[in-house]
């Protein structure tokens, strides 16, 4: 079968993954401060890829070979390609906010005000606002002075055009001028006679407000946004030799200074002062895109909520754990079995508890984690820090080169060292995404491990939003091997070798293969072939040839894929026997569930891979089983709800629509009905096993 035909282009996949967060904003049935979020979800998102993905591409276009081999394509027609994509994306995000969200939000007191429709005591506040808070927040840069004037990677600013006071008609100089959000919040509550009113001005139209007092001596013509975007990746140079801990803190501080990767820009600019601002900020054709009167609607996750809670999500509690509550301590329960939780539905206090008591306990000896995204104020680093200074030996695995969070880890890091906890860094030229914890306990002059092992990182915050799995266990198979990979991690033992336990990348792609091909083993003997994935990436070619493969012999395969999808599902030879979903609703879809074969002969594993190049060759991730036979039947029928989702599902096949499931069947909305699901799971099953 043909490559282009097989292998859809990943960059492409994941702006229509962007879409659907899109169509999430769109959607009537969704609370309408949640439809402010997803825009704000889109925006971030839209910056990110810039960021990274459009910043790769855009360096690609530099290199003479190379470039195409790369990316399947040729590095400028794959540009383009994404431009055309975003701009249509970026006309839909503007006609949602326009024309369904701004009527909406007034239809319920909340209007956005400019300059020109602020009565005589709104004018006032704004401007008094502006002088004894703004004001002192602002820099001002000449566009034609000495040197160009440098805007900072995602810095709100406007372009401000100004002319001598006698001659408006006659613009001589241009400034650029910075919108202090933040320090400031981005949302000023202007005053209200009506209580049932609640105006808002944007922080850039304060700014436009106050321009005549900030150049008396000009006349101020217009203003327009604009906004930076500059490359995130570190690019750190030889990371086999030096310190890479001093690495990562030079390109933490080269990143604010990276090269540009998109200038958003006021459609309504003038063309001759847009041409003088892309020579002097030496833009390319390439990295100007038209925007509109605001820029960074990602803000919007910060606009006040002045009406109430019938605005946003009803409540969620977390949901207890009946059966580790009963325990007396978390050891105790979990020496007698495995217990799964399902987060955001479960309560992430019994992870922390579990390394509170394990700090406190006398028997516990060691404790082992890896850390790849930490919460503020973290409970996980703050029972870890309580364990060090109580003499335990605490292991930390820090990986430093987690995108965006890397300050923060090297912070954490450093207050662990301090506390006595041994810290280990990131391996030079491999990520370590795997998500494991581990203690160690003397119990009858022997000891005895226990294991968390989950697809989410260790981060109370997150684990609100972001569905995963996390299993306790101290089944001794298991956690040996859980103590092989942390020998590896921290350096006292060379490649470890594993039975149970599936790790990137020694030899989780191989055995995904294997169970790949025992699929197509089975249809050729007469049984029926089944695979189900949930994954959040899938990319590597080496697994999709495999899985076209099997579904060309008769193995049917479902797949659950939240972001990038290179599968093509719409070949000919494949129609019929590979079904792929997505699932985009009120929290995000994070968990990684691999389900092979059926019956007696099926298998289930948990972790936190993708099936993309990097998880499978250049990361250290851990994929671990599911034995426990109730725990193998609450994943079944998780998955099996999600398959079942037609209210939130979407179809992703060639034509990259994102049309959603619809049928005839009962409403199934997976996401709110696993609630109740787990719910009842805690009243009759305790998590596991019957009680």
């Amino acid at each position: 079968m043909a490559m282009l035909q097989t292998f859809l282009n990943r960059d492409i996949s994941w702006l229509s993954f962007n879409q659907r967060v899109l169509q999430e904003a769109a959607d009537p049935t969704v609370p309408l401060y949640e439809r402010l979020r997803f825009l704000a979800i889109f925006s971030n998102n839209l910056d990110e890829f810039f960021r990274v993905r459009a910043a790769s591409i855009q360096a690609l276009l530099n290199l003479k070979h190379g470039g195409a081999k790369a990316l399947g394509g040729q590095p400028a027609e794959l540009l383009r390609r994404i431009h055309n994509m975003v701009d249509r994306q970026q006309e839909e995000f503007g006609a949602i906010f326009r024309d369904q969200l701004l009527p909406a939000l007034a239809a319920q007191g909340i209007t956005f005000c400019n300059p020109a429709q602020l009565n005589q005591q709104q004018t006032a506040a704004a401007q008094t606002y502006f002088r004894q808070e703004v004001r002192p927040h602002l820099q001002a840069v000449a566009l034609h002075g000495e040197s160009a004037p440098f805007l900072h990677n995602k810095g709100l600013y406007l372009a401000v055009q100004l002319a001598p006071p006698d001659a408006p008609e006659a613009p001589n100089c241009c400034m650029m001028v910075s919108i202090p959000s933040p320090p400031l919040p981005r949302f000023f509550r202007l005053p209200s006679d009506d209580e049932r009113c609640f105006p808002f001005i944007f922080l850039d139209d304060v700014v436009r407000l106050g321009l005549p007092e900030l150049f008396p001596s000009q006349q101020v013509v217009d203003a327009w946004s604009v906004k930076l975007t500059r490359d995130a990746e570190l690019h750190i140079d030889d990371e086999f030799e030096g310190d890479l801990v001093e690495k990562i803190r030079k390109g933490l501080r080269r990143r604010t200074t990276g090269d540009p990767a998109r200038f958003l820009f006021d459609a309504a600019m003038p063309k001759p002062l847009r041409q003088a601002l892309r020579q002097r900020l030496q833009l390319g054709k390439e990295e100007m895109i038209r925007g509109g009167r605001y820029h960074n609607f990602n803000d919007f996750f910060t606009l006040p909520n002045p009406i109430g809670p019938q605005l946003e999500h009803g409540p969620l509690p977390p949901l207890p754990s009946p059966t580790l509550d009963r325990a007396d301590a978390m050891y105790d329960a979990i020496a007698q079995r495995d217990h799964i939780l399902h987060f955001p539905y479960h309560s992430y206090h019994y992870v922390v508890r579990f390394l509170q008591e394990s700090a406190a306990d006398p028997a516990t000896q060691a404790i082992f984690i890896t850390l790849y995204r930490v919460a503020n104020n973290s409970g996980v680093v703050a029972a870890l820090i309580a364990a060090a200074q109580a003499g335990k030996r605490v292991e930390v695995f820090v990986e430093i080169k987690a995108r965006f969070d890397e300050e923060a880890n090297l912070q954490w890091a450093e207050e662990l060292t301090q506390a006595g906890a041994r810290v280990t860094y990131s391996i030079p030229g491999m990520k370590v995404h795997s998500k494991l914890l581990l203690a160690e306990r003397m119990e009858e002059e022997a000891i005895k491990r226990y294991a968390y092992l989950s697809s989410g990182n260790f981060n109370e915050k997150t684990a609100r939003v972001y569905t995963d799995h996390g299993l306790f266990t101290a089944a001794p198979e298991l956690t040996a091997e859980v103590r092989q990979a942390f020998a590896f991690l921290i350096k006292e033992a060379p490649e470890p070798t594993f039975r149970r336990l599936l790790v990137a990348p020694f030899t989780m792609q191989k055995r995904f293969l294997e169970l790949i091909e025992r699929e197509i083993a089975a249809v050729a003997g007469g049984e029926e072939g089944r695979i189900v994935l949930k994954l959040n990436s899938l990319e590597e070619q080496s697994m999709i040839r495999k899985l076209c493969q099997a579904a060309t012999a008769g193995v049917q395969i479902d797949l659950i894929v939240r972001g990038i999808c290179c599968l093509n599902p719409s070949l000919p030879e494949l129609r019929g026997r590979v079904r792929v979903i997505s699932i985009v609703d009120r929290f995000l879809e994070h968990a990684r569930v691999y389900i092979f074969g059926s019956g007696a002969r099926q298998v289930i594993y948990i972790g936190s891979a993708d099936w993309m190049t990097r998880n499978l060759r250049r990361r250290v991730e851990v994929v671990f089983p599911i034995d426990d036979e109730a725990i193998r039947q609450q994943i079944v029928e998780i998955i099996g709800l999600q398959l079942r989702d037609n209210a939130k599902a979407r179809h992703l096949d060639g034509s990259r629509n994102n049309h959603y499931v619809r049928n005839d069947l009962e409403p199934v909305r997976s996401q709110m009905e696993m609630y109740g699901m787990v719910a009842r799971w805690g009243m009759e099953r305790g998590e596991g096993n019957a009680e």
